[in-house]
């Protein structure tokens, strides 16, 4: 394994907000995941930051478009919950040629044991890979971004990067 994996260039990184209510003055989701990707102990570009609704051929369409991209991580807050609006996890999981199901049981175990204790069971919380572009699949909250972000995708983010353009 490469722990300390230092890239030659920027992590170049997309955000995707899905919600049929944020606007780009309320998306706490998606600010909280571009601040802690912009101060992360390497360097990231923030390539796309976009909102959509929770309908699936919007989120499809935009996540299509950025893996035809040069961007190594996209990553979805919003729309990864039980309610029937919440189709992200539809909306992309057929876009993966990989699942990395760790990064879901992981980030449940986590939000079970420090945050929203037995809530965690109604997170479909997934990562996997596209195209050569990880994928990460987030609740909107900024609790669980904080989660994902600090815990488990910054301090593996460069050598997913690496392995992904082996």
């Amino acid at each position: 394994m490469h722990t300390n994996v230092k890239l030659e260039r920027p992590v170049r990184c997309a955000v995707l907000t899905v919600s049929d209510t944020r606007t780009t003055e309320t998306d706490k989701g998606g600010q909280s995941v571009q601040t802690l990707l912009q101060t992360a102990d390497f360097d990231v570009e923030i390539q796309h930051y976009t909102i959509v609704k929770d309908e699936l051929t919007a989120i499809q369409s935009t996540v299509r478009q950025w893996l035809t991209e040069d961007i190594d991580v996209i990553v979805t807050t919003g729309g990864t919950g039980i309610a029937p609006r919440d189709v992200t996890i539809e909306a992309v999981t057929p876009l993966l040629d990989k699942e990395i199901e760790g990064f879901g049981e992981l980030f449940r175990y986590l939000s079970f044991t420090e945050d929203v204790g037995t809530r965690a069971l109604l997170s479909r919380a997934v990562a996997g890979t596209a195209n050569r572009t990880l994928i990460f699949c987030l609740p909107g909250s900024t609790g669980a971004v904080k989660l994902a972000l600090n815990r488990l995708i910054l301090p593996e983010l460069t050598h997913l990067v690496y392995e992904m353009n082996k």
